[in-house]
């Protein structure tokens, strides 16, 4: 969120086109003259803003925009947009496990197919490296309940990530259960996948933030 009596909008410096800051990345310099990301806009010093996606990010490294924005006394070290696409995933890691103690993340199998029968299941979480069948099981049974790409499937996670957001070993299948602390989930998890530009994944395995808000309620 902009601080208080802070403009909501501001102007990409790659296509020039105005836009809410919700849509936009905040890059500031750090004290060592390193261009560094201000994922919560909350950093000192004077702002420069690039659409918040891997290629338009790579655009303004590549045509050396930082430098110019902020005269030429910065560096950026190579690979940026690899280092944002990071820290949106650790973000959205970190969301993982505020949602597990606020109660609202349940892994396991088993857990999570009986959460599909009856509970405010808001979206399921494979790791990237789940096996098909355990994936095919889920999905049916969430498409009896809640019908075809009606519930987001989310899998940016590797199944160490999911370790930790649980504290124990070998969760492959969570689910998210309606509350604030899985709409911040949600959040981070959309602004990762827009940011890689898989929001529209032939898959159907994330559908499009308006519907993630209307599901939040539950069934």
């Amino acid at each position: 969120m902009p601080r208080q009596n802070e403009p909501t909008e501001r102007t990409c410096i790659v296509t020039r086109a105005k836009k809410p800051v919700g849509e936009l990345i905040r890059f500031v310099v750090a004290p060592d003259g390193t261009v560094v990301p201000d994922l919560r806009r909350k950093l000192p010093g004077r702002g420069v803003w690039v659409t918040a996606t891997a290629a338009t990010v790579e655009t303004a490294e590549r045509k050396r925009l930082f430098h110019k924005q902020f005269d030429g006394n910065v560096t950026v070290e190579p690979g940026l947009a690899a280092r944002v696409d990071a820290l949106l995933l650790t973000a959205a890691a970190g969301a993982l496990a505020l949602a597990r103690k606020a109660g609202t993340l349940i892994g396991g199998f088993g857990k999570v197919e009986a959460a599909l029968a009856s509970d405010p299941v808001v979206a399921l979480i494979h790791a990237a490296d789940a096996g098909a069948d355990g994936i095919a099981k889920l999905g049916a049974a969430a498409r009896r309940r809640f019908g075809e790409g009606k519930l987001p499937v989310i899998r940016c996670f590797g199944a160490e990530q999911l370790d930790l957001a649980f504290g124990r070993t070998n969760v492959i299948h969570a689910a998210l259960l309606a509350g604030p602390a899985s709409d911040n989930v949600l959040a981070r998890v959309w602004d990762l996948v827009g940011y890689r530009g898989d929001d529209d994944r032939p898959d159907g395995s994330f559908d499009a933030l308006t519907e993630l808000n209307d599901l939040s309620a539950g069934p």
